[in-house]
């Protein structure tokens, strides 16, 4: 028993002191992502792009791609996801952020901004055990950033939730920070407009890949280097699938009414309730199309659709201590009061 909790302590020092390390080694993985989205870009312009039909067409459709991709990227790594124990996030009047639709103006930032028509509720409060802050409900403790998120959903200098074939592709893309209430959005749009970027590389870059190969015998009249140009484009086809399968997975997360964390422990209250001949029920899920409509923050009593191809910042529909639920209910059905899972102890 002694030395199975010694091994567990060796496992937790390694695991402390590997989210030290990447943690501190943050900066370096956000510089290796600007270069390889730069890089891809480049090669696309300068390579793919004239060789398509209607330049006309193509040309601002993918810079639209492209300036979305950037400026996703640049949002979610330096908005604050939102700390706990933040001051409350307001708009700015800056050219950087979207305007709300009119009848949505004039209303009051409450709990919920800008609409009436939900079933509010003020979430229960906790004491973490790592940093003593009283959090509100679907706020974690990040180990590494040592301080409670609102809506923690991952860090991202930890590797993300995937399979671990596709970890590797994926490594580059950090943020150097956590995902959390008010950078998720971005975090998701970064990862929905990359996936695209990469399956137009992949597709639309098949011929010149063949000719940077020396295929059909054509002179390379570039100024990228076919390696350069090839390198690039085998990692595009493996960041198409990679990134295609975690947006796909973050979207899921989403469209249920869930962080990646909610998820997991879900999954768990599921188990408890069934064994008890309980039924559990995620008391945020308020549908897939009005989950998504939340979480983009558009819609009627809110930001137009626009903001959803126009790279603007955009405030969360909530300031992350009043929720959304489905009418009726103040909890999760089939979660009994202490049975809620917490962040694991250090020891």
């Amino acid at each position: 028993m002694i030395c199975a909790k010694q091994v567990f302590r060796c496992f937790k020092w390694l695991e402390r002191a590997g989210d030290a390390l990447t943690g501190a080694a943050g900066p370096l993985f956000v510089g290796l992502a600007w270069i390889l989205l730069s890089v891809g870009a480049v090669c696309f312009f300068e390579v793919i792009l004239p060789t398509l039909r209607w330049p006309w067409l193509a040309t601002p459709v993918c810079l639209l791609i492209a300036v979305n991709m950037f400026m996703h990227y640049y949002y979610v790594c330096t908005v604050r996801p939102g700390f706990v124990t933040d001051p409350p996030v307001q708009s700015d009047s800056g050219w950087l952020w979207a305007k709300r639709r009119k009848q949505s103006r004039s209303r009051p930032p409450t709990g919920v901004r800008w609409s009436e028509e939900l079933h509010m509720t003020k979430p229960s409060l906790t004491k973490c055990k790592r940093c003593g802050e009283m959090r509100p409900e679907r706020a974690h403790h990040c180990r590494i950033c040592k301080r409670c998120v609102l809506k923690y959903d991952h860090h991202c200098p930890v590797r993300p939730p995937v399979p671990l074939l596709q970890r590797n592709a994926i490594d580059g893309l950090r943020i150097n920070q956590c995902v959390g209430l008010h950078n998720e959005r971005h975090f998701v749009l970064f990862l929905v407009y990359l996936s695209i970027s990469s399956l137009c590389y992949a597709l639309l870059g098949w011929d010149s890949a063949w000719k940077a190969l020396g295929w059909y015998n054509d002179e390379w009249d570039s100024y990228t280097p076919e390696v350069a140009f090839l390198l690039i484009y085998l990692l595009a086809m493996v960041m198409a699938f990679a990134v295609t399968v975690m947006g796909g997975f973050q979207l899921l997360a989403v469209s249920n009414g869930e962080t990646t964390v909610e998820s997991q422990d879900n999954d768990q209250y599921r188990k408890i309730a069934r064994s008890r001949g309980e039924a559990f029920a995620n008391s945020y899920d308020l549908g897939r199309l009005k989950n998504l409509e939340l979480f983009f923050n558009v819609g009627k009593d809110a930001y137009p659709l626009y903001t959803l191809v126009i790279p603007l910042r955009v405030e969360p529909y909530t300031d992350g201590r009043s929720w959304a639920r489905r009418a009726g209910l103040d909890r999760h059905p089939g979660v009994r009061i202490g049975e809620e899972l917490t962040d694991e102890d250090e020891d």
